[in-house]
């Protein structure tokens, strides 16, 4: 396995199912992008593009990702940044400060997902109430017949 020092942008409607090596795949319609992870293990890395999670910038044909990727729950625990299309190793970091970054990250996705209007929560519940009687009451008549 080689590591990728540079990633090629491919801007693509959909991502394929198979990814190159060397190229980070944008869907500007799915708001995502994808490559193989830059240590070479061949995982996908898929970072979703929204003020919670990745931003892509764009200048002089070339693409940054922010924040880094932290392949934590890989087995390479790879971490860097892409930056002009360069790969830009980060040092190792202690599993603690791993830790406090996904339960930042963790908190950053919960601000950014707006909750419902508690009316919706209570009309969701009711709804739920009466699917939940509505079942039982088949239950009863089916078992009756």
């Amino acid at each position: 396995m080689t590591g990728a020092s540079h990633l090629r942008p491919e801007f693509v409607e959909f991502i394929p199912d198979r990814l190159e090596p060397g190229v980070l795949y944008i869907s500007r319609r799915y708001a995502t992008a994808s490559h193989l992870c830059c240590c070479g293990c061949e995982r996908e890395v898929v970072t979703p593009l929204n003020p919670a999670k990745w931003r892509i910038t764009e200048r002089a044909a070339k693409v940054s990702l922010t924040p880094s990727i932290g392949n934590w729950s890989f087995p390479c625990r790879s971490h860097y940044w892409i930056s002009a299309n360069r790969v830009q190793w980060a040092p190792v970091m202690a599993l603690e400060i791993i830790q406090a970054v996904q339960a930042r990250d963790r908190r950053d996705a919960e601000l950014y997902v707006p909750k419902p209007p508690s009316w919706i929560r209570r009309v969701f519940d009711e709804l739920a109430g009466a699917s939940s009687l509505l079942l039982s009451k088949l239950k009863s008549w089916w078992s009756q017949s």
